[in-house]
């Protein structure tokens, strides 16, 4: 039995993976903004689940979080930063309080939950956090600038932490999805109030994004209990057909371009 350390788990992701540790006889600290979203869980579960109330760009409310969920269940084996959401709108087009909020929740809220998990973990000498990044912590594309910071931000702190925690016994994966049915670019989305200059860019992304291949949430639960039960479990974890494809050729694209340029690279050391 493991000890599961959820946000975000009112739907999507958060909700689905939730549900598939129950069902195997998890346990499973469940937070979320409206924990009474909750509430068919905890009928269904019973005590297998507790739900908490939390607002991720709360620093002590993480905190205060994740020790309450230690305290009830005695131990933390996964925690899972899924809270998040997607800002969509050219670099220009963001505001100030718009940024500051996608970074908040994004990247702080994952910094606070980690930081707090962490004491329970090292002292235990085991544990694993899954960080749920994004295709867009890999490649950036246009419309999602701030969404891409805060995402690039994970995953570098992340693979910074997997080194630093190691030594503890405890692992670091970062999830990368590409396209699911979530409800990330629905009503849990931010728009920035558009400028009509680019509205060509807006609507080239939209043409694109029509032919990209949509993967079914609760299809990649399977996958998240096959990687937290794995003995060395790998730093990124690619989700989805459309993110096994895409991956691939950003790499090639930048390998390409850096050995185009390696002469200019190199003549500053002769």
């Amino acid at each position: 039995m493991k000890t599961w350390f959820i946000t975000g788990t009112s739907r999507g992701f958060g909700r689905e993976w939730t549900q598939a540790a129950l069902e195997r006889g998890d346990r499973v600290a469940a937070t979320a903004r409206n924990p009474d979203s909750l509430n068919d869980l905890v009928e269904q579960f019973g005590d297998q689940i507790l739900p908490l109330h939390l607002d991720v760009t709360d620093q002590a409310a993480n905190f205060a979080a994740v020790q309450a969920a230690h305290k009830h269940f005695g131990q933390l084996d996964v925690i899972v930063n899924n809270a998040g959401y997607g800002l969509f709108g050219a670099i220009e087009e963001v505001s100030e309080a718009e940024a500051r909020a996608q970074i908040e929740t994004n990247l702080f809220g994952a910094l606070w939950v980690t930081q707090a998990a962490l004491p329970y973990l090292r002292s235990q000498g085991s544990g694993h956090i899954l960080q749920v990044s994004s295709i867009g912590g890999i490649g950036a594309f246009p419309m999602l600038g701030l969404y891409h910071a805060s995402k690039w931000g994970l995953e570098g702190f992340s693979e910074a932490l997997s080194q630093e925690v190691a030594p503890f016994g405890i692992k670091v994966t970062i999830i990368e999805p590409g396209g699911f049915s979530t409800d990330w670019s629905g009503s849990s989305a931010v728009h920035a109030t558009p400028i009509a200059d680019y509205d060509s860019v807006r609507n080239a992304r939209a043409t694109r994004n029509a032919d990209v291949k949509i993967s079914d949430p609760t299809a990649s639960s399977a996958a998240i209990l096959k990687l937290v039960d794995a003995e060395n479990p790998p730093l990124r974890l690619l989700l989805g057909t459309f993110a096994t494809q895409i991956v691939p050729h950003i790499y090639e694209q930048r390998l390409k371009v850096w050995t185009e340029w390696q002469d200019v690279a190199r003549a500053i050391d002769q």
